[in-house]
C-alpha cells in the first residue's frame, strides 16, 4: 500500500494543528486517518510488536512532568538571565544560560562524607507533597486518551550522589574508597525512587517512564565495568524491572560514550534509549542489540541545530533514518527542524515510509 506525500498545505488536505515539544511554536501538519490510536501504536513500537508507523513525538505523544517531582527545574528553564535554585532534595543548582541547561552551583554540597548519608540526607516526604491536585487538573483538562502519555522521574543513582555531593570529582573518589556505603545509599535511593513511581502511577494512567543516570562523558565511561557491575548494575536493574512489572515502558537517558556498558542495558531491556549520537553509532548498535533495547532518535545525518535541509535531502534522510534504526519497530523520531514547511514534509515522510515499511513487515509475517 502506498501512502500521499502532500504539497505544503495543499489545498483539500485535512491538516492539525500542533504545538512543538521544545519551542512551543504551532505548526500545521497533514492529518491522517490512522488505523490505531497513537496511544497503541506507540505500545506496539515500544514492545517491537508489529507497530502500523514510526511514533513522534509532536502528534502521538503527550509529556507531563508535575511540579513536585521536578521542583524548580522547570521553572528555570529556557531562562534569559543565570538562575539559582534548589530542588527537593537539597541539592544547589543555577541555571546556566550560555551552557542552555543547570548546573551544580560551585562549592555547596548536602553531604561530604558518603558514610554518613543516613544523617546528611533528607529524602523527600512523599506524602507532603501534593500530586493529587495537580494530577486531577491534568486529567481534566489536558490528558489526551489518544496519545501516549510520557512522564519523567528525574535523575538516577549515580546522578542523584552527584548532586548531593557537589560534583563528579567527589563522587568517584567515593565509589572507589567507599563502595558499600554507595551501594547502602543507592539501594536505599531506588527504594524511593519505586514509591515515586508508585505516587505517579496512582494518579498518572502512564505509558512509559523516562529514568536518567549519565554514566560516561564523551570519552569513555566514568567507571569500570567491575564498579559498575557491583554498584550500580543491581539498583537500577531492580528500578527497570519494577517499573516494567507494573506494564509501564521505561526509556533511559545516558549521555556519554557508554559502548562498554550496552551488553548490561541490553540486559535491562529499556524500551528507549536517549543516548548521544555524535559518539555512539546508532546504526551498529541497531544491528546488535534491536531486539533488545529500541532508540529515541533524531534525523540521521543531520546535525542539531542545523539548517534545514532541501525538501528533497530531508525526505530522504528521513526514509533513511526510518530504514537503519526502524525496522521492526523499537523507533520514535524527534524532528527538531526550524521551518514549518520542512517539519509538515518530514512528518509526512515519516508516517508515509514507516507505514509502508511496516506493511510489509506484517504481510511478510502471514
Amino acid at each position: 500500500m502506498s501512502y500521499p506525500r502532500y504539497e505544503y498545505l495543499q489545498p483539500g488536505v485535512p491538516t492539525e494543528t500542533v504545538t512543538m515539544r521544545m519551542t512551543g511554536k504551532e505548526v500545521v501538519l497533514p492529518k491522517f486517518d490512522r488505523p490505531v490510536t497513537a496511544a497503541e501504536n506507540f505500545k506496539r513500537a515500544a514492545q517491537r510488536d508489529k507497530p502500523y508507523w514510526v511514533p513522534n513525538p509532536i502528534t502521538d505523544m503527550q509529556s507531563h512532568h508535575p511540579t513536585d517531582h521536578i521542583s524548580e527545574f522547570r521553572h528555570v528553564m529556557g531562562s534569559t538571565v543565570d538562575k539559582r535554585f534548589v530542588d527537593w532534595f537539597g541539592a544547589d543548582w543555577t541555571y546556566v544560560v550560555s551552557a542552555g541547561g543547570p548546573m551544580l552551583t560551585p562549592g555547596i554540597t548536602v553531604m561530604d562524607d558518603i558514610t554518613l548519608w543516613q544523617k546528611s540526607v533528607k529524602f523527600p516526604d512523599l506524602e507532603n507533597w501534593d500530586f493529587e491536585t495537580e494530577a486531577g487538573d491534568f486529567m481534566s483538562n489536558t490528558y489526551d486518551p489518544e496519545k501516549a502519555l510520557c512522564m519523567d522521574i528525574g535523575i538516577g543513582c549515580t546522578e542523584r550522589m552527584v548532586s548531593l555531593m557537589g560534583g563528579y570529582t567527589e563522587s568517584m573518589l567515593a565509589l572507589a574508597e567507599e563502595p558499600e556505603a554507595c551501594q547502602d545509599f543507592f539501594e536505599a535511593f531506588i527504594d524511593f525512587e519505586i514509591a515515586h513511581f508508585d505516587k505517579l502511577r496512582a494518579f498518572y494512567p502512564m505509558d512509559m517512564l523516562t529514568y536518567h543516570d549519565d554514566w560516561g562523558n564523551e570519552k569513555d565511561t566514568f567507571f569500570s565495568p567491575a564498579m559498575f557491575e557491583n554498584l550500580i548494575l543491581p539498583p537500577t536493574k531492580r528500578f527497570f524491572d519494577y517499573v516494567k512489572s507494573k506494564g509501564v515502558e521505561i526509556e533511559f537517558h545516558n549521555c556519554g560514550n557508554i559502548n562498554r556498558f550496552l551488553p548490561y542495558i541490553a540486559d535491562l531491556g529499556p524500551a528507549f534509549l536517549q543516548i548521544q549520537r555524535r559518539v555512539i553509532d546508532f546504526p551498529a548498535v541497531k544491528e546488535s542489540y534491536g531486539n533488545c533495547f529500541g532508540f529515541c532518535g533524531y534525523i540521521e545525518g543531520l546535525e542539531m541545530g542545523a539548517d534545514d535541509p532541501p525538501k528533497e535531502k530531508l525526505v530522504q534522510m528521513v526514509s533513511h533514518t526510518v530504514d537503519v534504526l526502524g525496522k521492526g519497530g523499537g523507533l520514535y523520531m524527534n524532528m527538531w527542524l526550524k521551518n514549518p514547511e520542512s517539519i509538515w514534509y518530514a512528518y509526512n515522510e515519516l508516517y508515509a515510509y514507516s507505514s509502508e515499511l511496516y506493511a510489509k513487515e506484517r504481510n511478510a509475517a502471514i
